[in-house]
């Protein structure tokens, strides 16, 4: 994906690659997530879960929504400076796709409650980071990623009423 030495950004046809890139890394991470997680529905529903634990029908489209959302940020940074400008933003935004793979394997995987949970807190940690970098780069993009944050620290809190519980 070629960009010239005076401005960062890709060119249209790159720029339609790019977010191609983008949502093959997201696609990715919930490939990992949904065969980490076949019987994830009856698994959560024979958990004892808070009074406020949501249904299982709902993470699919909220994840759904979420990964779209997670890939247009990522785009819109690279869009903006390239990767050599925005390096550290997407690296970081890397490492917290990594975390997000991580986490359903050993929730539902391996019934690691507690391992999970301090995985999500990191996570989440990654998360509030790649907003902080990506504001720098695109104030649309850190804005698109406000819903996975807040989506991750209720889940961080259902991870670990889940723990508590069982």
């Amino acid at each position: 994906m070629s960009t010239t030495a005076l401005d960062p950004r890709p060119t249209v046809p790159n720029a339609v690659a790019g977010l191609a890139v983008f949502g093959a890394a997201v696609v990715l991470v919930a490939v990992v997530g949904g065969l980490a997680s076949l019987s994830a529905s009856e698994q959560y529903g024979s958990f004892v879960q808070p009074s406020w634990a949501p249904p299982s029908w709902l993470f699919g489209p909220v994840w759904t929504v979420l990964y779209v959302t997670i890939a247009v940020a990522a785009w819109l940074v690279w869009r903006t400076d390239g990767w050599s400008g925005a390096r550290t933003a997407l690296t970081v935004w890397a490492a917290q796709l990594v975390l997000n793979a991580l986490w359903t394997p050993l929730f539902f995987g391996a019934g690691l409650f507690g391992a999970a949970f301090v995985e999500i807190v990191l996570l989440w940690l990654t998360i509030v980071a790649t907003i902080v970098l990506f504001a720098r780069h695109s104030r649309p993009a850190a804005l698109l990623l406000l819903p996975y944050a807040a989506w991750v620290t209720f889940a961080s809190a259902l991870n670990l009423a889940i723990w508590m519980l069982n």
